[in-house]
């Protein structure tokens, strides 16, 4: 019976100790399944990190190539501008979070002529802001710029001018690919055309008050068409650019013709490099083809339209020199275009319609020295030739030549001299006087006084 009883005891001790042992077992796996869980989800989420990090590294790296193969040679010898680019928009901190920049400008202006009669005498009006603007103190434009990667392919870019006549403006609003390799990248929406030196650039960016003759009259102000543009950068030692570009054709000396496909053409080449350790320079020629219907203007309170083609041809070159490429201390500037304009088609008046030929030609030449850090001083000539001009509805007798009174003969030109100062590169304020002789019976004698303030991250400049 003892021995029964002990045999029963034991049984139960080791059921009891078998069942205590299965128990401290399922507990330990639980934890350790626990622990492999939270290990993982901690591995996945560095993992996921470390693969986010990897993504922006790349695309860092593919915004900066893609900036160096698009950008002309180094500027060396470029002349400190207002608002250059903070290094927070170059790293690509703002990759996630667009990079917001505002640059407010205002001019104080005194004209001995009345700027309601402003005109370029032997040219057809053009639309657009010509001019010196409106007398007394007046807000320029203001633009709003917002600018992003979108992803390792696209960035965007959107740039919006506020004017004083409390009007938004679309200046630009554009995608571009950032990754397509071996030189070339394309641009789509609007867009300032590559055509020539200066159309390329902001407004705030000039070294004048205003645009040079050429661009007013031919232009409207600046060429910037909806569209879609295409790079090109040769692999050569020496900066070797081409372009193409595609638009509606809606802009001045085009118009609105409701039409399909495209409207209107462009094709640019640049090409440049460095003389030395002092200087640099850039030279291109450009061309434009495009066609009008019915482009309205008034001509002496009379209708006026002409419809047909326009082409324009611009050969531009700039010549950049600092001591060593250091432009902090002193450089100098030589900037010039030179604009063909040549209409063909038929210009129609008082319900009479004719043949209508021209060949007008433009340009500018300007230089600017920075004397001493923070100071320049720029002195810039213009010069229109209103060239040769057949009125068809005059040469058949149908009108007289005073029905066309803004057509007659005349070379416009101007001369500009300007002093700026500059506290820093964001913060520029300029001093500016002009003699202007647009049209025969007045000279009107401009002075401006000009500021021009940067807030936020601004892309950097061309050259």
């Amino acid at each position: 019976m003892l021995k029964k009883t002990v045999l029963t005891a034991a049984l139960a001790a080791a059921f009891a100790v078998s069942i205590s042992a299965h128990a401290a077992d399922d507990k330990d796996l639980a934890a350790i399944r626990a622990e492999i869980q939270a290990m993982k989800a901690s591995y996945e989420a560095r993992l996921e990190a470390l693969e986010q990090r990897l993504q922006d590294a790349q695309a860092a790296v593919a915004q900066a190539q893609n900036a160096a193969a698009a950008a002309p040679p180094p500027a060396a010898t470029a002349a400190p501008v207002v608002a250059a680019a903070p290094t927070a928009a170059a790293t690509g901190a703002n990759a996630f979070n667009p990079a917001i920049s505002m640059v407010l400008g205002g001019t104080l202006s005194n004209l001995s002529k009345d700027p309601g009669e402003f005109r370029f005498q032997g040219f057809v009006p053009p639309d657009g802001e010509i001019g010196p603007g409106a007398r007394s103190f007046n807000l320029g434009e203001s633009e709003l710029t917002i600018s992003s990667n979108i992803d390792p392919n696209f960035a965007g870019q959107a740039t919006f001018a506020i004017t004083g006549e409390n009007e938004i403006e679309v200046e630009e609003a554009y995608v571009r690919t950032r990754a397509l390799g071996n030189g070339l990248n394309v641009k789509a929406g609007r867009f300032m055309s590559g055509i020539g030196y200066l159309n390329s650039q902001h407004a705030h960016t000039w070294d004048f008050v205003d645009a040079p003759f050429a661009y007013q009259a031919f232009f409207g102000g600046q060429y910037k068409p909806d569209g879609i543009q295409a790079r090109w950068l040769a692999p050569l030692d020496t900066f070797l650019e081409f372009g193409l570009e595609a638009a509606s054709g809606r802009n001045f000396p085009g118009n609105d013709r409701n039409k399909n496909g495209v409207g209107a053409s462009t094709v640019f080449a640049h090409m440049g490099g460095d003389i030395g350790n002092s200087s640099s320079w850039r030279a291109g020629l450009s061309y434009l083809r495009t066609r009008a219907a019915e482009r309205e203007f008034d001509e002496a309170g009379m209708p006026a339209a002409f419809s047909g083609r326009s082409q324009v041809l611009v050969a531009d070159a700039v010549w950049k020199w600092a001591p060593n490429g250091n432009p902090t201390q002193q450089n100098l500037k030589l900037q010039g275009e030179w604009l063909q304009r040549r209409e063909s088609g038929s210009l129609s008046a008082m319900d009479e319609s004719g043949g209508y030929r021209s060949r007008q030609s433009g340009w500018y030449l300007q230089g600017v020295y920075q004397f001493a850090p923070n100071w320049r001083t720029g002195l810039r000539h213009d010069r229109l030739s209103a060239g040769s001009t057949r009125i068809g509805l005059v040469d058949e007798g149908v009108l007289g030549v005073e029905a066309f009174p803004s057509l007659a003969a005349y070379n416009p030109r101007r001369s500009s001299v300007m002093v700026d100062y500059s506290p820093t590169e964001f913060s520029r304020l300029r001093l500016q006087f002009a003699r202007d002789q647009s049209r025969p019976e007045a000279t009107d004698n401009q002075l401006s006084l000009q500021y021009i303030m940067s807030l936020g991250a601004h892309a950097a400049h061309n050259f």
